[in-house]
């Protein structure tokens, strides 16, 4: 049954916004949608002005995302990872969350030149080219596109490729990827990752570019895409001596 909103020193917005925070953070699962704002109306006998300054609230607040033409949603609470080396699979099972991955591209073929520098590669040479969209409990995380070692790794494209490659190295090849050097950029969505992501075309997001390593030798140059509004990254600084 809805809670009563009463006349008193708390304002009615105030009060609705405290119900339906409660409504979306203990009882609804991200992207349910939320009651209607007529039916908010009638449940709690309040203005539509009122509905309206709660519901927005929630919205500029990131509990809430409006959908134009299909209502109002349980907007998706961000991941938040601090950062260190760790596979994706890895890193969404340490959070709590279910991992997936849709394999969109698995071939051996010649890398572009900025690959073939950050692996050390001859020119002509190929590497294993694994490119994967990664979920968490269902929903879009990240594009990863990363290039391996066709060397160290030979047959790679033969493994179950929806898991951990990480693991695979480590397990299989005896080449377990231990350091990495990345950069982090907020870019702008391209319109093949906004499609993916499922976001709209020049949404923020969160590039990473990573060379990987394998006892010093570079075995991985990957670039993933994260949306900003499901990711997050934390770390810990502190000043130097």
């Amino acid at each position: 049954m809805p809670s009563r909103i009463t006349e008193g020193a708390e304002p009615k917005h105030q009060q609705l916004r405290r119900i339906l925070l409660d409504l979306v953070t203990t009882r609804l699962a991200p992207g349910a949608a939320i009651p209607s704002e007529r039916q908010l109306i009638t449940d709690y006998g309040v203005s539509r002005i009122t509905v309206r300054e709660a519901v927005g609230q929630l919205v500029n607040e990131g509990h809430l995302e409006r959908v134009r033409g299909k209502g109002t949603f349980v907007a998706h609470r961000p991941l938040q990872s601090t950062l260190h080396l760790a596979s994706f699979t890895e890193e969404m099972r340490a959070l709590g969350h279910v991992p997936t991955t849709v394999v969109l591209v698995r071939e051996d073929r010649v890398p572009p030149p900025d690959t073939v520098a950050a692996l050390h590669l001859g020119a002509d040479e190929p590497a294993y080219h694994v490119k994967r969209l990664r979920m968490a409990d269902g929903a879009p995380v990240s594009v990863d596109d990363a290039w391996l070692s066709a060397t160290v790794f030979p047959g790679l494209l033969d493994h179950d490729l929806s898991g951990s490659v990480y693991s695979i190295a480590a397990r299989v090849y005896g080449s377990p990827i231990d350091r990495a050097l990345q950069t982090v950029a907020a870019n702008p969505a391209s319109d093949d990752v906004a499609t993916l992501l499922g976001t709209k075309t020049g949404a923020p997001v969160l590039e990473f570019d990573r060379v990987s390593y394998s006892r010093d030798r570079p075995v991985e140059h990957a670039r993933s895409w994260y949306r900003s509004d499901r990711y997050r990254v934390q770390m810990e600084v502190t000043a130097s001596t």
